[in-house]
Formats: C-alpha cells, structure tokens, sequence
C-alpha cells in the first residue's frame, strides 16, 4: 500500500514495513529455516557527514532494534552515502543492487529512478517522495504494483487550501501567481487542483510561472 502523508504515519509504522518487506521478500522467506541474516540497503542523497541525515539515521537503527533487529546477529545495513550528485547516486544505486540486499529504503526522488532501472524485484520502500504515481514509481496509490512503495508528501487537495487561506488573508485578491519547478512532474497536478479551487474563491485567477532550475 502507497501511503498518502508521511505526516500522518509514526516512524514505528515506517520501520515496520522496510523491516516487514525484508523479512516477508521471497528470498528472507527461503531462508527462514536456517535464520540467516537479512540485509537492508540505505541509498541516502547527502554525504556521510550531513547532520540532518545522521540524525534519521540514527533514529532508523535505534528503532530497528527496538523491534527486534540486531545488527549483526539477524540483520545487516549497508548504507551508501551518495551525496546529492545525481551520477554518484545512479553509482550507488547500480552497487546497492549488487549486493542483492533483501529490501532497499530509498530517501527522496533522485534516488528512485536509477534504483528501479537497476531492479524490478528487489521490495524498494520509499519514506517521502511528491509524487510517487506520476513519477512512475507505482501504479497507483491504492494499488501500488511493481517492487516500490511507500509515503508520499501530502495530498494535492493541500494545494487548494494554500489558494483558501491566502484569500481569507487577503480578501481582496482576485489574481494570484503560482511559481513551480517545471522540472517537478507534481507541479502540473498541484496547480491543477489551485485552478479548479480559484472559481469558487469569488473569481480568484492563478497565474502558473513555471522555472527551471
């Protein structure tokens, strides 16, 4: 299941679905018997000195051992530090899958993509993307398919509330100007929902300005 806001999900029920789909993967399931030791790859887009990205590593392996994963007794984590590069990140990725790891967390857009050229079967789960449907990550968000799931960012519906607020702000507004990545597939939907919200905001008219960077 693709879950639609990360906001809403507690880190513990995060941790149990990477740790789930490691130990329920066909190849975890065929070494149940002898407890062999499972293995988890990190693909993270920062270098190994990043504060923020320690900081939830930290907080992953604590919580991986509150449910029960001892590294180095029945769990191994490889983690590749890819920084924000995109070839140092498709690198890693093609060496991640190499290694043949048993579920592999990828964090953030740039990482998906080289990670799924690279595999179709190894369980791939993602803890905050944009869009994971229209970047091709899963079919959709109720049935993902594929080897890939996990949270996205918020709903578009959130797009038309940012229009809401803005005019219960400034009552006044008639015309207001949407600035967007046009390389980011989720501005085309979020500005979408903003132009279908305007009509009801008394005649408010979105103005798209799309960039890029």
């Amino acid at each position: 299941m693709a879950f639609r806001d990360l906001g809403a999900v507690r880190r513990r029920e995060f941790l149990t679905l990477a740790a789930g789909a490691a130990a329920s993967s066909p190849r975890a399931a065929r070494g149940q018997q002898s407890e062999r030791v499972r293995r988890i790859g990190l693909l993270l887009p920062a270098t190994a000195d990043d504060a923020v990205f320690q900081a939830r590593l930290g907080v992953f392996l604590q919580e991986l051992a509150l449910l029960g994963w001892s590294i180095g007794l029945n769990v191994r984590v490889d983690i590749h530090w890819a920084s924000a590069n995109a070839n140092e990140i498709r690198r890693h990725a093609t060496e991640l899958v190499a290694l043949m790891p048993d579920v592999i967390l990828a964090t953030g857009d740039s990482t998906m993509p080289p990670l799924l050229q690279a595999t179709c079967t190894i369980p791939i789960v993602f803890p905050v993307v944009v869009d994971p449907v229209a970047n091709g990550y899963v079919e959709s968000l109720a049935r993902p398919g594929g080897n890939a799931t996990g949270f996205m960012i918020s709903e578009y519906s959130i797009s038309g509330k940012w229009l809401q607020l803005l005019k219960e702000i400034a009552p006044g507004v008639t015309r207001a100007a949407v600035i967007r990545d046009a390389t980011n597939s989720s501005g085309v939907a979020q500005f979408g929902v903003i132009n279908a919200m305007a009509p009801s905001l008394s005649g408010s008219q979105p103005d798209q300005h799309a960039r890029r960077s």
